[in-house]
Formats: structure tokens, sequence, C-alpha cells
């Protein structure tokens, strides 16, 4: 994917993110994360390019267990950013969410688009760039293989998983995550979940007269079903059942 194209903070030259100092001034340009949309930001910047936010210095997170990034394996930052508890890597850009960072982050992103009516309908020509590379990356936690998930299974973002601790983005997947989120994608994905829901609940009824049939390993039954409904309506709940499956 190429690098996005923002504006040097001395100068005001077009600048690429990748670029360690401005092509026109020589100053050296340093990247940190937007504290409102996770995107990078060149530091000295006023407002974020991606979402016009202001800046705000990142928070170092003290007393905060070493941790390794899962491309470089150099030890993360404990940063603070828009509140959440993250690890962020200096080398590649990625950045580390434990669940329940993940959690407030997609919360508090959905109460402002509620708040602010900014939800708009997704839409469907967006282009993805497949990845040709594809590298099972380690949980920095329990060191295991994480899975690679569609996040929200209509996001077109690939992240990775560990059920147990957390979501590795690569770099500026967060924010594309964000801007999913912020156009209504999470609130189209519960609908979509609660109607499949639906249909396999009117399934299992349908095959009620066959009851040597085994439906367990295929639908949520009885109370099985009415738990994983409720689940949804949790915040906590619905993000780990998107996140596992």
């Amino acid at each position: 994917m190429p690098a996005e194209t923002l504006n040097c903070p001395m100068c005001g030259a077009p600048a690429s993110t990748a670029a360690t100092q401005c092509d026109h001034c020589g100053a050296r340009l340093a990247t940190v994360t937007c504290p409102s949309c996770f995107g990078m930001m060149f530091a000295g910047e006023k407002f974020c390019s991606h979402c016009g936010a202001k800046a705000a210095p990142v928070e170092t997170a003290a007393g905060a267990k070493p941790e390794l990034c899962p491309r470089c394996r150099v030890e993360m930052n404990a940063v603070v950013i828009g509140g959440a508890n993250l690890r962020e890597c200096q080398h590649c850009e990625g950045i580390w969410a434990d669940t329940d960072s993940l959690q407030r982050i997609c919360e508090d992103q959905e109460k402002q688009t509620a708040v602010l009516g900014m939800a708009a309908p997704l839409t469907t020509t967006d282009t993805v760039e497949l990845e040709t590379n594809i590298r099972y990356i380690p949980c920095p936690v329990c060191g295991k293989l994480m899975n690679r998930v569609n996040f929200a299974h209509c996001s077109h973002v690939v992240v990775d998983i560990c059920s147990q601790h957390g979501t590795w983005f690569d770099r500026d997947e967060l924010r594309r995550i964000v801007e999913f989120i912020r156009d209504g994608g999470l609130m189209k994905a519960r609908a979509q979940e609660i109607a499949d829901l639906e249909r396999q609940r009117r399934a299992v009824e349908g095959h009620a007269a066959a009851p040597d049939l085994d439906f367990g390993s295929t639908f949520p039954m009885g109370s099985r079903y009415e738990a994983w409904a409720g689940g949804i309506s949790a915040a906590a709940g619905f993000l780990r059942l998107l996140l596992r499956r």
C-alpha cells in the first residue's frame, strides 16, 4: 500500500509519512498517533490531517511489563492514546491493543457516532490490496501464533487476533477500523449477526420434527441461542464474537 502524503510541520511542503526527513527543508519527520482517529501524523503538527482533531502529547504508561513487537521483535512503548492503554512499535508503527482497550475504543467511537449523528451507509466500492507475503505473527503476551480475521467480517481490514489477550494492528489499520466504526460499520455487523441468528433459529424450529438429527454443532439451540443473542447486546460479548469467529 502506498505511503500517505502529509505536510511537513516546518515548511508545509508535501511529504510521505514513510519519509524520515523533509526533501525541501531537511527537517526531521517523526510521526505520532492521533488521539482521535489513531492515524499517523507528523510530530509538531497542530491538527490531524485525517480527522482534523487537535494534536495532543502522547502519554507514557508507567510500570508496564515489557512486550515485544510481533513483527520487529523489539520492545514496544507502553502509551496512553485517546484514553486507551496501547503498545506502539517505533519501528513498524504497529499498535497492540489488549481486549479491554479495544473494547473501550470501539465503544467510544460508537457513542461519538450516535451523539454526533455521523454514521453513513457503508460503501462497497473501496478497493482493497491483498497481501502477497502473508506471515502469521505471535501474540506479544503468550507467544502463540495469532489468527488473521477480517474485523467484524465486513470491514475489509484483516487484523491479527489472540482471542485471549488482544489484537495487533499493522500501520494505519486501527485508523481504518475507527473510520469503519464511525461510518456505522459495527451497527451493520451487529444487525447482520442478529439476522443470521434469527435464520438459524427458524432453521432449528423447522427441524424440530427430526429429534434424531444433531444440529448442535451448527445451530445455537435453546438456552444457548438465548445466551448468544443476549451477548450481542453487550459490547464486550459482541466484539469477542466478531473477533473469534
